[in-house]
């Protein structure tokens, strides 16, 4: 359902904020006990419609939100938005878990659950109406709505690929 592939953004001259969206930690057994480590799942975002998600992993919390960053910086996309709120019903996937997206009137307020909110409000986006599907892991769920927001597409670019034009609003003067 993604469209072609898009190119990461230089995140240099963008204001970004991370986010921390969940934290597990993982012990492995092994004959002197258990090892313990830690992933830590992060959100960069300008609120201006760049976003990016990363995972890093490492044996201290402050080094894997470190590593997690840098990744989520790497993957630093744009995405469009349109006043506020995204301009057509997604839905989208990753693994078992599956987000739908719809677009919401100004005022609603983002309804969504943590991880899906997180990327949202990284994002830029102020009024939406969200629905998980399935799994309820964190980062199936981040990564499906990183999926979804990715493969939205602007009015323009679906005039361009269907070679027509589409009024935005029709004014109809009272006479």
């Amino acid at each position: 359902m993604r469209k072609e592939k898009v190119k990461p953004i230089n995140p240099e001259g963008l204001d970004l904020h991370e986010k921390l969206i969940y934290v597990n930690r993982v012990a492995k057994v092994v004959k002197g006990g258990k090892n313990f480590s830690f992933s830590a799942l992060m959100v960069v975002g300008d609120g201006q419609g760049h976003v990016g998600l990363g995972l890093g992993k490492a044996r201290e919390v402050p080094e894997a939100i470190k590593k997690g960053i840098a990744r989520a910086r790497k993957s630093l996309r744009r995405v469009t938005l349109c006043r506020g709120t995204i301009p057509h019903e997604v839905i989208g996937e990753f693994g078992a878990g599956r987000v739908f997206l719809r677009p919401a009137a100004p005022g609603t307020g983002v309804i969504a659950g943590s991880a899906v909110r997180s990327v949202l409000e990284a994002a830029g986006v102020t009024d939406i109406l969200t629905k998980s599907i399935g799994s309820s892991n964190p980062h199936n769920m981040a990564k499906a709505t990183f999926n979804a927001l990715l493969s939205m597409e602007s009015v323009g670019e679906v005039q361009a690929k269907r070679n027509v034009t589409i009024p935005y609003y029709q004014v109809k003067s009272k006479e």
